[in-house]
């Protein structure tokens, strides 16, 4: 047995025999408590100075690990560790912790917006920039030892995912990686594939949650456990009081075991029991003393509601002493914001909510709001939070109690239920490392919902990790720069979005021949001595085709197309009638090994076809998004067959997001060169915005007038331009871009008041500060794209957007 499949247990007892060096031993000493068998194990193999995968459930304590490398390289002189994060959040919250650990000097910031001390020994950033830099040849990227990547499991995000990806192929070889990912059900396959491109990588995953956690279910105003005391949650055995309660519940409100009465209505069979409301949850959890809890609610509007549900019906969770702090450190955080704002901005009901203890966390609340409920949640000041699943990927928010209202979730297009990966992934907040003996989770029943359903739920840790991978146009500019085609091409072959590919090739490949040996074998089984029998069963299938067949139209129109089908099968009677196996005694035996063969060459046949499309699926995508930008003459190809980056190539190596190449269109065609800061912003504005659901594509909005117009006409053709270009090359395409918000974002950097921008365009506070934050990244790409009066323009424009709660918001 190799050491890096061995167990974590088995890993800390080798170490600890081994005792190699002491940096382990002093790193321990410093720490308040002792490390796990999975801790220990992956800082030994940090200390070998090898790359690891740790995989483990939410609040393990997994980030010991990259501490320990960062304490590690910070013994060497010159050694600088990069701490990446999904999110700018987390990178914050990250910074302030390493600061408070080796001082300001110490420790960078880089999150797009932030530029904090960028030479520093530790830098945290977001992944994005760790791919720009590396794709920028950075200087900083000298001295690099160790890249943590944090929240690694957001490689399968369909959105970013990529980039992960990305940073992984392209870092120096001799960086080391510390991957530190949730519970994935195919950590092994992936540390696989990390060993394969990165060399020397060790795979810890840990199963255990550091705190045991009791699963419930909340009928009515009665709460029990899930599972019965005298089984494990593994053996899905439900308990029977729940099942008991939940069959009487189900009878009293007319569910699915009620009789029905007159007219189909449900007949009444026992007392109705009443649906918790959250005050009414919050005060059970109060009195049980199990607050701090998370309500998971999979609706902002929901989110708020709990909050004014809770204010509403009177209950205050805090004392006297705790509302002072509460009111000072709300006071603190949002100082910066304008009086004339904080109306608008609902600041006075949400410090009400605050002061009685409770909060909603979504992403549509400022993000100064965030930071106060995170800061007061973590101080235990505030008691409840309403909040989104978001709060789930990352943000350090344990509780002692989570609460899911609701088992299933609108997903963009409709309401699907949540998977075991995302039950486990919400429920892991639950029960706060060091502080509590157990954590909890509640699911309050409904109507429909079956014990048994949540116990599978609950049982299930399948959280698997899939590649989101996909060459885009700006990767490829840059990576054709530094390794030409041929040689990008084999680098992307070894993306894990192909290993993942070829694994399954492999077990499609292994499924076609063991149907092929059973092909074999049904084909000896209905071979006749008279004739081939399989050209005498296409026969039949083709007289069974058409006698199953319909004649479209009425008796008169199809008059000619009756007589045009029994013709056709008179004749294939007769060339039946007239084939050597006809005659065959054996010949229905021999018919039923041929109808198998026939049903299992189909299915042979598509996964074939499987195999062909997978093999060399991303170098295939690769080749076709190269073609695009051959004939756009983004790049060039000369008489041997060589692919450079031409100028244009050059602007798009710097320009990043889903619409890369239509803004070095519109900047090479100078589509936006008679446009005002305030209309560039709102252009941008356009480029970036993805509209929800009901703002379908071609809906009508008033945009600003002048020369905004024309250029939105020239944006959008060619925009049009570009998606019968890449649907010719048979790529995916896009969806046009929308000026929805362009008039509000217009508005405000024209110094339009808040209250104003916001009630035009529908927005809550957070998403507009998130828009205008990618506003202002897109008008920086701009900015650096080469044309200097353009660039002026954007740098104005950035300006005018950056003021009032743009400019205070840190996320």
């Amino acid at each position: 047995m190799t050491e890096t499949s061995l167990s974590p247990a088995e890993r800390f007892a080798a170490a600890k025999v081994r005792s190699r060096s002491r940096n382990l031993e002093l790193f321990r000493t410093d720490l308040r408590f002792d490390l796990d068998p999975f801790q220990f194990a992956a800082c030994d193999s940090v200390d070998q100075g090898r790359s690891v995968l740790v995989a483990a459930p939410t609040g393990a304590g997994k980030t010991i690990i990259a501490e320990f490398a960062i304490w590690l390289a910070m013994r060497q002189p010159t050694a600088k560790v990069f701490y990446t994060t999904p999110m700018k959040a987390l990178s914050n919250q990250k910074y302030a912790e390493l600061v408070q650990a080796y001082g300001e000097t110490e420790v960078g910031l880089l999150t797009g917006d932030t530029n904090v001390n960028p030479r520093a020994r530790v830098v945290v950033m977001t992944t994005e920039v760790l791919r720009n830099m590396i794709y920028a040849d950075s200087d900083l990227l000298d001295d690099l030892a160790w890249v943590v990547l944090d929240e690694v499991h957001y490689l399968a995000d369909r959105f970013r995912g990529a980039v992960w990806e990305e940073v992984i192929l392209h870092l120096p070889t001799e960086v080391r990686l510390v991957s530190l990912s949730a519970t994935v059900s195919n950590a092994e396959e992936f540390g696989d594939w990390l060993q394969t491109v990165r060399g020397d990588t060790d795979v810890i995953v840990s199963e255990d949650r550091p705190v045991p956690l009791d699963q419930h279910v909340l009928v009515g105003n009665k709460m029990v456990d899930l599972f019965d005391s005298s089984g494990a949650a593994a053996t899905n055995r439900v308990n029977p009081e729940l099942l008991r309660l939940v069959g009487s519940a189900s009878r009293g409100s007319g569910g699915p075991r009620g009789r029905r009465g007159r007219g189909g209505f449900p007949e009444r069979r026992g007392p109705r029991t009443e649906k918790a409301h959250r005050e009414q949850i919050a005060k059970m959890l109060d009195e049980r003393m199990l607050l701090p809890a998370i309500f998971f609610v999979f609706s902002r509007n929901g989110c708020d509601q709990g909050v004014r549900h809770v204010v509403r019906s009177g209950l205050s969770l805090t004392t006297a002493d705790e509302r002072r702090e509460i009111r000072e450190t709300a006071e603190y955080h949002c100082r910066t914001l304008l009086d004339e704002d904080l109306a608008v901005l609902g600041y006075w009901e949400w410090l009400e909510g605050l002061e009685r203890g409770v909060a909603a966390h979504h992403a549509g609340l400022l993000p100064a709001f965030k930071e106060v409920v995170e800061d007061l949640f973590q101080r235990k000041l505030v008691k409840v939070v309403f909040a989104t699943e978001t709060l789930a990927l990352g943000v350090n928010m344990p509780a002692r109690t989570v609460v899911l209202e609701k088992l299933e979730k609108f997903n963009g297009e409709a309401r699907v239920p949540i998977t075991p990966g995302e039950y486990t992934q919400l429920t892991g907040r639950a029960g706060r490392r060091g502080i509590d003996v157990e954590g909890h989770s509640v699911v309050q029943w409904t109507d429909g919902l079956e014990p048994q359903a949540v116990a599978s739920l609950a049982s299930r840790r399948t959280y698997p990790l899939n590649s989101s991978f996909k060459p885009t146009y700006n990767m490829a500019v840059n990576l054709i720069e530094q390794f030409g085609r041929d040689r990008t091409r084999e680098v992307l072959e070894t993306s894990f979005a192909q290993f993942q590919a070829d694994r399954s090739v492999v077990d499609l490949a292994r499924k076609v021949r063991s149907q092929q040996e059973s092909l074999d074998g049904y084909q000896d089984a209905m071979q006749c001595h008279l004739g081939d029998f399989t050209e005498y069963a296409a026969l039949r299938r083709r007289l069974s085709d058409l006698e199953r067949t319909n004649v479209p139209g009425g008796r008169e129109a199809s008059h000619g197309a009756r007589q045009e089908r029994q013709a056709a099968i008179s004749e294939v009677r007769r060339q039946l009638q007239r084939h050597p196996c006809h005659a065959c005694p054996d010949r229905e035996a021999h018919a039923r090994w041929a109808e198998r063969w026939y049903k299992l060459k189909r299915t042979n046949d598509k996964l074939v076809q499987q195999i062909r499309s997978r093999t060399g699926a991303v170098a295939t995508t690769f080749d076709r998004v190269t073609d695009v930008l051959l004939a756009l003459g983004y790049l060039v190809q000369d008489e041997q067959g060589d692919v450079t980056v031409a100028a244009g190539g050059r602007r798009l190596q710097r320009i990043y997001g889903d619409r890369d190449l239509l803004v070095a269109e519109c900047l090479e065609a100078g589509v936006w060169k008679d446009l005002t800061p305030a209309q560039l912003a709102g252009m941008a504005a356009t480029i970036v915005y993805q509209p929800r659901r009901e703002d379908a594509p071609g809906t009508e909005h008033a945009v600003p007038r002048g020369a905004f117009r024309p250029a939105l006409d020239e944006t959008l053709t060619i925009w049009s331009r570009l998606d019968d270009v890449e649907r010719d090359a048979r790529l995916a395409g896009s969806e046009p871009p929308t000026p929805a918000i362009a008039l509000g974002m217009f508005r405000w950097a024209s110094g339009s008041p808040l209250d104003d921008v916001l009630r035009s365009l529908d927005l809550a506070a957070g998403d507009f500060v998130r828009w205008s934050k990618q506003v202002i990244d897109l008008l920086d790409q701009i900015r650096n794209a080469g044309d200097p009066d353009l660039a002026q323009v954007a740098r104005r424009a950035t300006d005018a957007v950056r003021r009032g709660i743009v400019a205070y918001a840190t996320v």
